[in-house]
């Protein structure tokens, strides 16, 4: 996402009433911590060719040679120069007229602001204590059974002679599991610190040579790719590969455009095979992959908030995607029961601190009860100090039932399921766990009974094992796309759920970690083997077709474990699980590797699938469909649909040319398939639906699936500004005045203090471009204003395509941030626009329902400046929000979704 200038983009505070999602009352004035490094920006070159006479010139010479000509100030922050890929520096300017210095430079290709990233997280993290921890997975390979990694470790494929660049918070390279060193020869063989450990995204970068990890999860990532046999009986996927750490965090905070570029690029110029990295991707890293190198990256850990979450543009049209999934097995602790029943089993990855035997106390005799522990308990009910109180699931929340008991004394809880479905629960610092159904209802029983049955909970020795019920299903964190231009992403899943792993040896040494980021690593080192196993082939090809072939040879992953339900949809789970031995063994191949169907204003039903036969005698194939669940996004109002996104069974039409094909050894053939969108679905919910052309050899030992995916409504319909009063219980967008209340008439704002305004909207979907505006006070959204006046708007952001020049072309939005007050397209015809306030390009939309995470967007119009700088005059205007839809032309008022504000009157004294 492309921000321009120094807005302050806030994400909501707290949580808020019954009736809203946020109270707005809750809502406090103060400043956000910046997402660019004011004044930073990375600027594209063209190569030499592009320079004419001055061809002999770099272009970083001939760059620095015109800013110092055009007396621009300005300092150095990196340099690129990897030719076939990124071609560029990071520069400083002091201010927004050194900004149109740089601007006017011929072979400039593109700026853009240098955004902050901060340091990935996972979904749950535990650092090991010992060989005994009750919350070691209870299976360390797992993970290599689930995808054939076993398999391939059995024929000696250990990754050897494969490269394979960690950019990361660093590793930790004299972990013993990580070969106790750093530099040739050693299994942390290559790679740089481009920060130190003070750097923080807000402060200059202090390089070293020794990338040593002092945060943990580049450690992490790093074992999980290649670990050698350890203590715990763990290695990577690929023990054998050369690994390269790259370090672009310090020990705390973000990091920044500028150090990322720097270090997918130096990999890239060391030679790395693959590039993994957790970072948003980039431009640079889809030029990477372009050029024959694996490039994976994390899909994200967003499930909660439901479809169409993932950003655009497709997270990189090149770089492999990675879901997550969750493990087969589950770790489950006992509690012993005093009357010699068989112990009761809970569900929790550490024992519950509960020390000696307690007595049981259940709110409720009735088992059926659908409110258990949701009111305030009863002025009869005894002091629950001394008992382990018993709960049944359902109405409220996990917290809120132990928060009720808490009052009456209550210090430990066990609360029993009204599903069958296993569940974890978290109810902050309160000891609780869930258990069985089954459980409950005996427990209740004792109780009833009066039989005095203690319960007592073992601290060491009571862990056990127990299959997974979500075992390779897709985790609940996993986000879901699809992105709104509709590229297939993500691509695959991995493991990622549980997965242990090295940790830096002064933080634990060994740690079990959940994410995408978990997923991802364990896919680059799945490529480490592919490659290997390639080795004969052309290396770059190879890596060019790894994602097709991990693609077409993994596993569908289902919705559930029941059989007969649809299978999960690809908006989440990509193409499925991976299966690297099918994709090192198979000899047969599928192109394409995935079918893009777009929306029905751009269908493309009819697509052509080429089967490849590698074997040395003909074979014949079968052609089949196979469909995945159709979604239903959104409500009636576009409210996305929380984890987990309902799935149908309207699915897809499919018809194919053929049935089966004979391809001839070492030949191909080709078949075409129709895919049309379910009949039966709404629009207005913007139904995802998705699926698998099957090409299957006669003798059943090869099975391919090329994935599809496309949206049975026009994705130029889907409503992009919030209006509703679902978070805030008032219509969106608003403007907060001083008094914290939204503006409903004029108001006059003297900017002394908290006296200033403050916008606040919501985006429903994403938008391929966001400008906010000051315009006249009599602005107002005809169509013939609005159509004439966008007729000379660029949305595109400081950058340019290549054939064009910011020296000769003035760019109306680039033009119009830096000259608010120039006569011409910034008057953006009847519609006076004063200024550019901000704007953002590739938005994602807003979380549904949690301030805390991407709720909402708020701009303080404090000071009163445009988005370059400068002093907004005195006077009246309204802030004007214009949200490109998908697919839209930025050219058509049609196209966009726009609102204007009550009136607002700067009045600085």
């Amino acid at each position: 996402m492309h921000l321009r200038g120094a807005v302050l983009l806030t994400l909501g505070w707290s949580l808020g009433t019954a009736t809203a999602a946020v109270d707005i009352h809750s809502i406090k004035k103060g400043p956000a911590g910046p997402k660019v490094v004011p004044g930073a920006y990375i600027v594209e070159l063209d190569t030499p060719n592009a320079l004419g006479k001055r061809a002999s010139i770099s272009p970083h010479a001939a760059l620095y040679h015109d800013l110092n000509r055009r007396a621009a100030n300005w300092n150095l922050r990196k340099e690129y120069d990897a030719q076939d890929v990124f071609v560029g520096a990071a520069v400083n300017v002091a201010s927004d007229e050194d900004l149109v210095k740089l601007a006017s430079i011929s072979h400039v290709k593109s700026i853009s602001p240098v955004y902050l990233h901060p340091r990935p997280q996972p979904v749950k993290s535990h650092i090991v204590t010992g060989k005994h921890d009750d919350k070691l997975p209870p299976d360390t390979f797992s993970t290599h059974k689930m995808t054939g990694v076993d398999k391939l470790h059995a024929e000696g494929i250990y990754g050897k002679g494969i490269k394979v660049a960690v950019i990361d918070t660093g590793i930790d390279d004299l972990h013993p599991a990580l070969g106790g060193g750093f530099g040739k020869g050693s299994k942390v063989s290559f790679g740089t610190d481009l920060v130190g450990d003070a750097y923080t995204g807000a402060n200059a970068p202090v390089p070293d040579n020794d990338p040593m990890d002092c945060a943990g999860h580049g450690t992490h990532v790093a074992g999980i790719i290649g670990a050698s046999t350890n203590e715990y009986n763990f290695t990577g996927a690929a023990p054998s590969a050369d690994i390269g750490a790259y370090r672009v965090f310090g020990c705390e905070g973000s990091s920044g455009d500028d150090v990322i570029i720097a270090a997918l690029t130096q990999a890239y110029k060391d030679g790395a095979n693959i590039l993994s990295f957790e970072a948003p991707s980039s431009v640079v890293a889809s030029n990477i992959a372009a050029k024959g190198r694996i490039v994976t990256i994390a899909a994200g850990n967003d499930g909660a908030y439901g479809s169409f979450y993932a950003s655009s543009p497709g997270a990189g049209k090149e770089v492999i995607s990675v879901a997550s999934v969750e493990n087969t097995q589950l770790i489950v602790q006992t509690a012993i029961l005093s009357n010699g029943h068989a112990p009761v089993v809970y569900y929790s990855l550490t024992p519950l601190r509960i020390p000696g035997s307690l007595p049981i106390y259940a709110l409720s005799t009735d088992t059926t009860v659908a409110n258990d522990g949701c009111d305030p308990l009863p002025d009869s009910t005894p002091d629950l100090s001394g008992y382990v109180v018993l709960i049944r699931r359902g109405s409220c929340t996990f917290t809120q039932k132990v928060t009720n008991a808490a009052a009456k004394g209550a210090k430990y809880a066990l609360i029993y399921n009204n599903v069958a479905t296993p569940v974890t629960i978290d109810t902050g610092d309160f000891p609780a766990a869930a258990i069985s159904a089954e459980d409950g209802a005996y427990l209740v029983s004792e109780f009833v009974a009066k039989t005095g049955v203690t319960l007592t909970f073992p601290q060491t020795g009571g862990a056990s094992t127990v299959p997974n019920p979500q075992g390779g299903l897709m985790s609940s964190f996993s986000t879901y796309g699809p992105v709104n231009d509709l590229v297939f992403k993500p691509s695959v899943a991995a493991p990622g759920g549980n997965i242990l792993s090295t940790w830096p040896r002064n933080l634990g040494s060994y740690a079990v970690l959940s994410g995408t980021s978990m997923a991802t690593p364990f896919v680059a080192g799945s490529s480490a083997l592919l490659l290997e196993a390639t080795a004969k082939q052309n290396s770059a090809l190879a890596s060019l077709g790894a994602r097709y072939r991990f693609e077409t040879t993994g596993s569908p992953v289902p919705s559930s474990q029941t059989e007969g339900d649809p299978l999960q949809t690809l908006a989440q789970a990509g193409a499925g699980l991976v299966n690297v031995y099918n994709a090192v063994h198979y000899t047969t191949s599928v192109t394409p590797g995935e079918l893009i169907l777009n929306d029905t204003a751009h269908a493309r039903p009819v697509q052509v699938i080429t089967v490849k036969n590698k074997s040395k005698k003909p074979q014949t194939y079968t052609i089949s469909h196979i469909p995945a669940g159709t979604t239903a996004s959104f409500d009636s109002d576009q409210q996305a649909i929380h984890y987990p996104v309902p799935l149908n069974t309207n699915y897809a039409k499919v018809s194919f040319s053929r049935k089966s094909l004979v391809v001839p050894a070492g030949g191909q053939a080709t078949f075409s398939t129709t895919i049309l969108p379910p009949s039966r679905v709404d629009p207005k919910v913007l139904p995802v639906y998705s699926g698998f052309i099957r090409v299957v050899r006669k003798d059943g030992l090869e099975m391919l699936n090329v994935p599809y995916l496309g949206v049975a409504a026009k994705m130029k319909n889907m409503k992009i500004i919030d209006r509703t009063d679902y978070y805030f219980g008032v219509p969106l967008p608003f403007v907060l005045d001083s008094a914290g209340n939204p503006q409903n008439a004029s108001r006059t704002y003297t900017f002394q203090g908290n006296d200033y305004p403050t916008l606040f909207f919501r985006l429903l979907a994403g938008s391929p471009v966001v400008h906010v505006d000051l315009v006249g006070a009599n602005t107002t959204l005809s169509t013939r204003s609005l159509s004439q006046s966008l007729v000379s708007l660029s949305t595109r952001s400081i950058e340019v395509s290549k054939d064009d020049s910011l020296s000769k072309r003035g760019l109306g939005g680039f033009w119009d941030w830096l000259f608010p007050h120039h006569s011409g397209s910034g008057t953006f015809g009847k519609v006076p626009i004063a200024g550019q306030i901000a704007e953002w390009d590739y938005v994602g939309r807003n979380s549904d329902g949690d301030a805390q995470n991407n709720g909402y967007n708020a701009i303080e119009i404090n000071p009163p400046t445009f988005a370059n700088g400068t002093a907004i005059p005195n006077g009246s205007y309204k802030l004007l929000i214009r949200a490109l839809k998908v697919t839209g032309d930025p050219k058509s008022q049609a196209d966009y979704d726009s609102w204007t504000s009550p009136l607002i009157t700067v009045a600085k004294p």
